[in-house]
């Protein structure tokens, strides 16, 4: 079974709107919020998902690209991945980027999380994240 694409909503609620406002420092965190499915556009969501095996067997995957916004907020944060599982149930910053906004169980576990940083390596998907956050960020704003 091959993972889903990730369509989280483009328009920040309410509720995330207020925590936009609160964010006064780590400004990746509401960038990343308001320009991951640009990030995230289906052709990069094809090829993270091309690095799983299909599979009859299993758990539905977890969609790569909210595994891959994880790992962007990780290297940010400079977290071990047992803080990354604790950030989203306890930090709404992280929430917010994650769409998993007042959870209270994790969206996806330590292992998961390991597994999808493997897939990028093994496929320099890695490099391929790093550089098109950065051309995300550099972009002139339209």
């Amino acid at each position: 079974m091959r993972p889903v694409v990730w369509r989280p909503p483009v328009e920040p609620s309410p509720a995330e709107q207020s925590v936009i406002k609160a964010v006064r420092r780590a400004k990746l965190f509401v960038f990343l919020r308001l320009h991951r499915h640009e990030l995230f556009d289906d052709q990069f969501q094809a090829e993270l998902a091309a690095a799983y095996v299909d599979s009859p067997r299993g758990q539905p995957p977890v969609p790569p690209a909210r595994l891959a916004l994880a790992v962007i907020l990780q290297a940010y944060a400079g977290v071990s991945d047992d803080e990354v599982i604790e950030a989203t149930v306890m930090d709404r910053r992280w929430q917010l980027v994650l769409d998993c906004l007042g959870a209270e169980e994790p969206p996806f576990s330590k292992g998961t999380l390991v597994g999808l940083r493997k897939r990028l390596i093994e496929r320099d998907l890695d490099r391929r994240l790093v550089e098109r956050t950065v051309e995300l960020v550099a972009a002139p704003a339209e």
